[in-house]
């Protein structure tokens, strides 16, 4: 069944590719063995700012590690998880037109769901046109070399909201997307994870810093699959998402949510002590920790730990870092 999957998937991709290129047929795993030259050339250019993180964890740990068989264990299930190949797939099922003031465009809803097994956690996310242009715009700038035989649906200045054109870009788009997320270097880019979960993070940061905590818990919880997912090389860009999770279940009341949420994101800085979010994430579960009558100790002592091998500098509480992210 899931050989059948897969080879469904592997066939709509090239069909997708055939489609959006003019002149290139390459498949993806064609494109990641042959490895060409444009791929080469960047081998030692840094994808994104996290890059040093997903090295780091990745290396072998040491034998002076302090942490606790739970926390090697977590860490090593992780570690197996990144081994596996994720392969997304991306569907544009429907549209809808939205008319706010002097402005009219129309909605792409984009269904994004895991190959190879029945996804019960797919994510549904909205783009209009001028994200997608705005998206092709950026790529160009990094990958000119994989973006030179890439098509993309150009405006025109009527039928813009015509049924034809409307269901041409659908199609267009979706194999916009899949054409990208085929090469390694551009689904890795920090510009193609933003497009796909951007929006939706300023908007739970904004109702956070608002107050408003359920609603932004509620769209956190919807993109943190998504991010995962995304980001699976590189499990440290997902902390501040997970920690604005603990915080909106801490405001909430809900100690017993934010400390399981806690302690994933505290799995991903094991050996990352010197991320900016481990000491306030540290503080926030002791305190949780001695709340749900929990050990503390061990938590304690990892901080006491820390405060002996760095000098002494301030420290944001975890909300106050949780509500600089995503400030413009």
């Amino acid at each position: 069944m899931d050989q059948d999957l897969h080879c469904t998937a592997e066939r709509e991709l090239l069909e997708a590719v055939s489609r959006i290129t003019t002149s290139s047929t390459t498949s993806p795993s064609d494109e990641e063995e042959n490895q060409p030259k444009a791929e080469m050339s960047r081998q030692g250019r840094k994808e994104n700012p996290e890059k040093d993180d997903t090295q780091d964890s990745s290396a072998t740990l040491s034998p002076n590690s302090s942490m606790t068989t739970k926390e090697l264990q977590e860490y090593w299930r992780n570690e197996k998880r990144r081994c596996k190949q994720v392969k997304l797939l991306f569907e544009i099922p429907s549209t809808r037109i939205v008319e706010h003031h002097l402005t009219k465009y129309v909605m792409y809803k984009i269904i994004i769901l895991q190959t190879g097994s029945f996804d019960s956690n797919k994510s549904v996310i909205e783009r209009r046109y001028s994200d997608f242009e705005k998206l092709h715009r950026n790529l160009l700038e990094e990958f000119s070399e994989e973006m030179e035989d890439v098509t993309f649906p150009k405006k025109t200045l009527t039928g813009n909201f015509t049924e034809e054109i409307i269901n041409e870009r659908k199609l267009a788009f979706k194999d916009y997307l899949r054409f990208l997320y085929s090469m390694k270097y551009i689904r890795r880019s920090k510009k193609f994870i933003d497009f796909l979960t951007r929006p939706e993070l300023q908007e739970a940061y904004g109702c956070l810093r608002g107050g408003q905590y359920t609603k932004a818990l509620e769209i956190l919880l919807e993109v943190i699959g998504l991010q995962e997912r995304l980001t699976r090389g590189n499990p440290v860009s997902v902390v501040p998402t997970l920690c604005a999770i603990v915080v909106c279940h801490k405001d909430l009341e809900n100690p017993a949510s934010a400390f399981e949420y806690g302690e994933k994101a505290l799995s991903r800085l094991c050996v990352h002590t010197s991320h900016r979010y481990y000491i306030p994430l540290l503080e926030t579960m002791i305190t949780l920790a001695y709340e749900l009558g929990k050990d503390f100790l061990s938590l304690q002592e990892k901080l006491e730990e820390w405060k002996t091998k760095k000098d002494p500098i301030r420290v944001f509480t975890l909300k106050e870092l949780a509500v600089r992210e995503y400030v413009q």
